[in-house]
Protein backbone atom coordinates (compact mmCIF):
# COMPACT_ATOMS: atom_id res chain seq x y z
CA UNK A 1 0.00 0.00 0.00
CA UNK A 2 1.26 3.13 -1.57
CA UNK A 3 -0.08 6.79 0.04
CA UNK A 4 2.14 8.11 -2.72
CA UNK A 5 -0.70 7.30 -5.41
CA UNK A 6 -2.33 10.21 -3.33
CA UNK A 7 -0.18 13.16 -4.29
CA UNK A 8 -2.60 14.54 -6.61
CA UNK A 9 -5.50 16.99 -6.93
CA UNK A 10 -8.21 16.01 -4.96
CA UNK A 11 -10.53 14.89 -7.60
CA UNK A 12 -7.71 12.42 -9.41
CA UNK A 13 -7.36 11.44 -5.56
CA UNK A 14 -11.06 11.29 -5.03
CA UNK A 15 -11.22 8.95 -8.08
CA UNK A 16 -8.00 6.55 -7.18
CA UNK A 17 -10.29 5.85 -3.73
CA UNK A 18 -13.18 5.01 -5.39
CA UNK A 19 -13.58 1.16 -5.10
CA UNK A 20 -10.92 0.80 -2.46
CA UNK A 21 -11.42 -1.32 0.43
CA UNK A 22 -11.66 0.31 3.49
CA UNK A 23 -11.33 -2.21 6.66
CA UNK A 24 -12.45 -0.77 9.87
CA UNK A 25 -12.75 -3.03 13.05
CA UNK A 26 -14.08 -6.15 12.02
CA UNK A 27 -15.63 -4.81 8.79
CA UNK A 28 -14.28 -4.53 4.98
CA UNK A 29 -16.10 -2.30 2.49
CA UNK A 30 -15.79 -1.26 -0.74
CA UNK A 31 -15.73 2.81 -1.29
CA UNK A 32 -18.67 3.52 -3.60
CA UNK A 33 -19.34 7.19 -3.40
CA UNK A 34 -16.69 10.18 -2.46
CA UNK A 35 -16.25 14.07 -2.52
CA UNK A 36 -13.42 15.67 -3.21
CA UNK A 37 -12.55 19.08 -1.39
CA UNK A 38 -9.78 21.26 -2.14
CA UNK A 39 -7.89 23.99 -0.05
CA UNK A 40 -7.19 27.95 0.39
CA UNK A 41 -7.98 30.39 -2.12
CA UNK A 42 -4.05 31.24 -2.74
CA UNK A 43 -3.84 27.39 -2.80
CA UNK A 44 -3.60 25.39 -6.00
CA UNK A 45 -7.13 23.98 -5.38
CA UNK A 46 -9.36 26.93 -4.03
CA UNK A 47 -12.50 25.25 -2.44
CA UNK A 48 -15.19 27.82 -0.36
CA UNK A 49 -16.53 24.51 0.49
CA UNK A 50 -13.24 23.28 2.29
CA UNK A 51 -13.14 23.33 5.97
CA UNK A 52 -9.15 24.37 5.41
CA UNK A 53 -10.66 27.20 2.84
CA UNK A 54 -9.77 29.87 6.10
CA UNK A 55 -6.16 28.35 7.12
CA UNK A 56 -4.77 25.57 9.31
CA UNK A 57 -6.40 25.30 12.87
CA UNK A 58 -6.48 22.73 15.31
CA UNK A 59 -9.26 21.30 13.92
CA UNK A 60 -8.33 20.78 10.38
CA UNK A 61 -4.36 20.00 10.69
CA UNK A 62 -4.77 16.99 8.97
CA UNK A 63 -6.22 18.09 5.94
CA UNK A 64 -3.02 19.44 5.06
CA UNK A 65 -1.26 16.09 5.38
CA UNK A 66 0.91 13.69 4.68
CA UNK A 67 -1.54 12.18 2.27
CA UNK A 68 -2.82 8.96 3.76
CA UNK A 69 -3.77 9.74 6.92
CA UNK A 70 -7.51 9.59 8.17
CA UNK A 71 -9.12 13.55 9.33
CA UNK A 72 -12.02 12.99 10.73
CA UNK A 73 -14.62 15.21 12.48
CA UNK A 74 -18.17 15.73 13.84
CA UNK A 75 -20.88 16.97 10.93
CA UNK A 76 -23.84 18.80 12.94
CA UNK A 77 -22.07 17.87 16.32
CA UNK A 78 -23.19 14.14 16.18
CA UNK A 79 -21.93 12.07 13.07
CA UNK A 80 -18.36 11.15 12.80
CA UNK A 81 -17.14 11.92 8.95
CA UNK A 82 -13.86 10.17 7.32
CA UNK A 83 -11.67 11.88 5.29
CA UNK A 84 -8.46 11.15 3.12
CA UNK A 85 -5.60 13.52 2.86
CA UNK A 86 -4.43 13.60 -0.32
CA UNK A 87 -1.74 16.32 -2.60
CA UNK A 88 2.04 17.21 -1.59
CA UNK A 89 2.36 17.50 2.10
CA UNK A 90 1.70 20.64 3.44
CA UNK A 91 -1.09 21.39 0.79
CA UNK A 92 -4.78 21.20 1.99
CA UNK A 93 -6.82 18.47 0.14
CA UNK A 94 -8.77 15.42 1.04
CA UNK A 95 -11.39 13.51 0.19
CA UNK A 96 -14.73 12.26 1.85
CA UNK A 97 -15.72 9.06 2.10
CA UNK A 98 -19.35 9.31 1.76
CA UNK A 99 -20.54 5.52 1.05
CA UNK A 100 -19.10 1.56 1.33
CA UNK A 101 -20.60 -1.46 0.57
CA UNK A 102 -20.16 -3.69 3.12
CA UNK A 103 -18.09 -6.93 1.71
CA UNK A 104 -17.24 -8.80 5.20
CA UNK A 105 -18.59 -8.19 8.69
CA UNK A 106 -22.55 -7.29 8.23
CA UNK A 107 -23.23 -8.99 11.39
CA UNK A 108 -20.36 -6.54 13.05
CA UNK A 109 -21.81 -3.50 11.23
CA UNK A 110 -25.13 -4.03 12.27
CA UNK A 111 -24.93 -4.17 15.76
CA UNK A 112 -23.01 -0.83 15.84
CA UNK A 113 -25.97 0.75 13.52
CA UNK A 114 -28.91 -1.29 14.34
CA UNK A 115 -30.78 -5.18 13.39
CA UNK A 116 -33.37 -3.09 11.29
CA UNK A 117 -30.99 -1.50 9.26
CA UNK A 118 -31.08 -3.23 5.27
CA UNK A 119 -27.47 -4.02 4.38
CA UNK A 120 -27.22 -1.30 1.32
CA UNK A 121 -27.96 1.14 4.06
CA UNK A 122 -25.47 0.16 6.87
CA UNK A 123 -22.74 2.82 5.70
CA UNK A 124 -24.86 4.55 3.07
CA UNK A 125 -23.74 8.55 3.98
CA UNK A 126 -20.57 9.50 5.81
CA UNK A 127 -22.40 9.14 9.51
CA UNK A 128 -23.15 6.35 8.91
CA UNK A 129 -20.16 4.86 7.24
CA UNK A 130 -18.10 5.82 10.32
CA UNK A 131 -20.70 4.38 12.46
CA UNK A 132 -20.79 0.45 10.88
CA UNK A 133 -16.52 0.92 10.43
CA UNK A 134 -16.70 1.96 14.35
CA UNK A 135 -14.30 4.84 13.50
CA UNK A 136 -14.04 7.98 15.94
CA UNK A 137 -12.94 11.20 16.20
CA UNK A 138 -9.59 8.84 18.22
CA UNK A 139 -8.45 7.81 14.90
CA UNK A 140 -8.19 11.18 13.61
CA UNK A 141 -4.43 11.48 12.30
CA UNK A 142 -3.82 7.78 11.75
CA UNK A 143 -2.07 6.65 8.70
CA UNK A 144 -4.87 4.63 6.47
CA UNK A 145 -1.69 3.16 4.60
CA UNK A 146 -0.33 1.58 8.13
CA UNK A 147 -1.65 -2.19 8.25
CA UNK A 148 -1.02 -2.16 12.23
CA UNK A 149 -4.02 0.99 12.37
CA UNK A 150 -7.18 0.00 13.38
CA UNK A 151 -8.43 1.61 10.14
CA UNK A 152 -6.87 1.20 6.57
CA UNK A 153 -7.26 1.34 2.81
CA UNK A 154 -6.30 -0.54 -0.09
CA UNK A 155 -6.22 1.02 -3.39
CA UNK A 156 -7.13 -0.52 -6.39
CA UNK A 157 -7.44 0.18 -10.44
CA UNK A 158 -9.51 3.15 -10.77
CA UNK A 159 -12.90 2.54 -11.48
CA UNK A 160 -15.31 4.11 -13.77
CA UNK A 161 -17.14 6.76 -12.03
CA UNK A 162 -20.39 8.90 -12.51
CA UNK A 163 -20.07 12.86 -11.17
CA UNK A 164 -22.05 15.61 -9.95
CA UNK A 165 -22.13 18.55 -7.16
CA UNK A 166 -21.38 18.00 -3.67
CA UNK A 167 -23.99 17.01 -1.19
CA UNK A 168 -25.70 19.74 1.37
CA UNK A 169 -23.18 22.80 1.29
CA UNK A 170 -24.17 25.79 0.30
CA UNK A 171 -20.68 27.48 -1.36
CA UNK A 172 -18.51 25.77 -4.71
CA UNK A 173 -22.23 24.21 -4.38
CA UNK A 174 -22.37 23.50 -8.74
CA UNK A 175 -18.62 22.08 -8.73
CA UNK A 176 -18.61 17.79 -9.99
CA UNK A 177 -16.89 16.81 -7.46
CA UNK A 178 -18.66 14.22 -5.80
CA UNK A 179 -18.08 10.59 -7.84
CA UNK A 180 -20.29 7.33 -6.94
CA UNK A 181 -20.51 3.85 -9.00
CA UNK A 182 -23.43 3.60 -11.02
CA UNK A 183 -26.32 1.63 -9.43
CA UNK A 184 -24.94 0.98 -6.45
CA UNK A 185 -27.73 0.97 -3.92
CA UNK A 186 -25.32 1.80 -0.87
CA UNK A 187 -25.00 5.18 -3.16
CA UNK A 188 -26.61 8.25 -0.80
CA UNK A 189 -29.04 10.61 -2.33
CA UNK A 190 -28.55 13.70 -3.82
CA UNK A 191 -29.60 16.88 -1.17
CA UNK A 192 -28.68 20.29 -2.71
CA UNK A 193 -28.24 22.64 0.37
CA UNK A 194 -31.61 25.15 0.84
CA UNK A 195 -28.47 27.59 1.27
CA UNK A 196 -26.96 27.19 -1.67
CA UNK A 197 -27.45 29.75 -4.81
CA UNK A 198 -30.05 28.23 -7.50
CA UNK A 199 -28.52 25.26 -9.95
CA UNK A 200 -25.77 27.03 -12.01
CA UNK A 201 -25.28 29.89 -10.09
CA UNK A 202 -22.19 28.71 -8.63
CA UNK A 203 -18.61 27.36 -9.18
Amino acid sequence: MNPEQLVVDPLAAAHRLLGATITGRGVCGVVVEVEAYGGMPDGPWPDAAAHSYRGRSVRNAVMFGPPGRLYTYRSHGIHVCANVACGPDGTAAAVLLRACAIADGVDVARTRRGELVRTAALARGPGNLCSALGITMDDNGIDLFDEASPVTVRLHEPLRAESGPRVGISQAADRPWRLWLAGRPEVSAYRRSPRAPVAGASD
